[in-house]
């Protein structure tokens, strides 16, 4: 077997994207885990959230692309810190509505910010049309 032939891990796209995102996802982690006591789930559980208003847990599954189990994991902590509450169906009293408590709300406005001031940070020795570019294309894989 020549070198040609063998499969070169470091420029295998899956695995640079994974190395990239674990790598971003580690760093800004440690502010809401140092601040909040999140975990990545509840963060990404109280951002849709946040971002979306109030929800079923199997919507947020959806979007997020999250497996029914961790979210209903993160859900139970988030409301063991005060940080979202839970309605009834009227329809059907086995599904609820979810939806960020006024200091989910607040979590959510400060985490929104440090996520602006991170995503900049990590950007900065990118130029704007380089920025532009690697969103475009991102967003394009992330439909794949």
């Amino acid at each position: 077997m020549n070198e040609k032939d063998v499969f070169d891990l470091q420029g295998f796209l899956p695995y640079i994207l994974n190395q990239a995102a674990e790598r971003a996802s580690l760093e800004f982690q440690t502010y809401y885990k140092s601040r909040y006591g999140m975990l990545r789930t509840e963060w990404r559980v109280l951002f849709h959230l946040g971002r979306y208003g109030r929800m079923q847990a199997k919507e947020i599954c959806q979007r997020a692309r999250i497996h029914k189990t961790k979210v209903s994991r993160a859900v139970s902590a988030l409301e063991h810190k005060r940080l979202l509450s839970r309605t009834d169906l009227p329809e059907d009293r086995r599904g609820e509505y979810l939806m960020l408590t006024t200091r989910g709300g607040q979590v959510f406005g400060d985490l929104c910010q440090e996520a602006q001031r991170f995503d900049a940070n990590m950007l900065r020795d990118f130029t704007l049309e380089e920025q532009t570019v690697l969103r475009r294309v991102l967003i394009k894989l992330a439909q794949f």
